[in-house]
């Protein structure tokens, strides 16, 4: 199982809408079949590992990170395509909460004879796939946060001056946090004052994210890498209502996806929003990148899942711009908390990755 939710792990960021799903197919203790969910979600792992198998997968046992699929879309269920095989036992560490499945694939291997075992490295699992999941029963993506900062929390000095804080191998790092998520977003203010690519360089890989740009006025400069090289990666715009229909336009013209969504008391884009409207697109993993008031923002509603801070041996003083807008804090009990999940020394840097501290 271990071995087939690692192998699920290399659709991530490839997949969305889909789960990132691994299949282990063994026969006498040996492997004979293996395979992960394709780009854009199809084939799905259980067929790519039944085909491997052949006639081999009769009599033996297949491990699937994730309860097998059991409705007629694109392709047939999963589910039937195991029992059509032969397979002797299907051994899952999930049932999948999608309502169209939700313990009907367990339910068909049931009916046809097949031994069924749940529940095998489910938590495990379920961080694997957690986009997926959380798309499915909240409606929204997964949000993972990152922060790039000096050793007293600053992301750039007082004139503005931000590249780079950190050493080439944190930012080779950010590349490979971009690959393993369904889009990147970032704020207005970080668009018009860094001119951001937001694509994925250096590491050989293929397939973009959706580059987002949350942006209340749609106030995102034309002269930009995001307008010129609209045709590298998708480019999507989060507005508010008060937009202009002119620069909808502009940029619907040149191939970008605008998204209309509300404000929220503060006339500020509702973050809460803006990510249901993101889960309602099909994402299912989302990695943000500032800028300061949007990372605030997002902390401040309680949408952070993930955060992954890069720290740089340097300090900017207090006169530098710091990582975070205002929160309005005025007890340390209304701050959130969060508890570090793991830490990593990323070339002169130090990378730490933290999860929400729940009670």
């Amino acid at each position: 199982m271990a071995l087939a939710i690692a192998l699920g792990r290399r659709g991530l960021g490839r997949v969305w809408p889909n789960p990132a799903v691994g299949c282990v197919i063994v026969r006498d203790g040996r492997i004979v079949g293996r395979g992960w969910t394709q780009d854009g979600g199809r084939p799905h792992a259980e067929v790519i590992a039944l085909a491997q198998a052949g006639a081999a997968a009769r009599g033996a046992v297949a491990y699937v990170s994730l309860e097998p699929c059991a409705h007629h879309g694109h392709t047939p269920p999963c589910a039937e395509a195991l029992v059509a095989a032969g397979v002797a036992r299907v051994v899952t560490a999930l049932e999948d909460p999608d309502p169209r499945v939700a313990g009907g694939g367990h339910a068909i291997l049931r009916r046809a004879g097949i031994a069924v075992t749940t529940g095998v490295l489910e938590p495990e699992a379920r961080r694997a796939n957690e986009g997926f999941l959380r798309r499915v029963t909240s409606g929204r993506p997964h949000l993972t946060l990152k922060l790039a900062t000096s050793v007293d929390g600053r992301i750039a000095t007082a004139t503005g001056e931000s590249q780079w804080i950190t050493g080439l191998a944190a930012r080779r790092q950010v590349h490979a946090l971009r690959a393993s998520h369904d889009a990147v977003l970032v704020g207005a203010g970080t668009a018009r004052a860094d001119d951001p690519s937001l694509t994925i360089r250096g590491l050989g890989i293929d397939r973009q994210p959706v580059r987002i740009v949350a942006s209340r006025r749609l106030e995102i400069p034309t002269a930009s890498h995001l307008f010129d090289e609209i045709s590298e990666a998708p480019v999507w715009l989060c507005h508010g209502p008060d937009a202009t229909l002119e620069r909808v336009a502009v940029w619907r013209a040149r191939g970008a996806h605008p998204i209309e969504v509300a404000t929220a008391s503060d006339r500020q884009l509702d973050p809460g929003a803006m990510l249901s409207a993101l889960g309602a697109e099909g994402l299912t993993r989302v990695f943000c990148e500032g800028g300061g008031m949007l990372a605030a923002a997002l902390l401040s509603a309680g949408l952070v899942d993930e955060l992954v801070t890069f720290t740089a041996g340097l300090g900017l003083g207090a006169e530098g711009q710091p990582g975070l807008g205002a929160m309005g804090i005025d007890r340390l009990a209304e701050a959130p908390r969060f508890a570090l999940d793991r830490v990593a020394q990323i070339g002169p840097d130090m990378m730490a990755c933290w999860r929400p501290l729940t009670p």
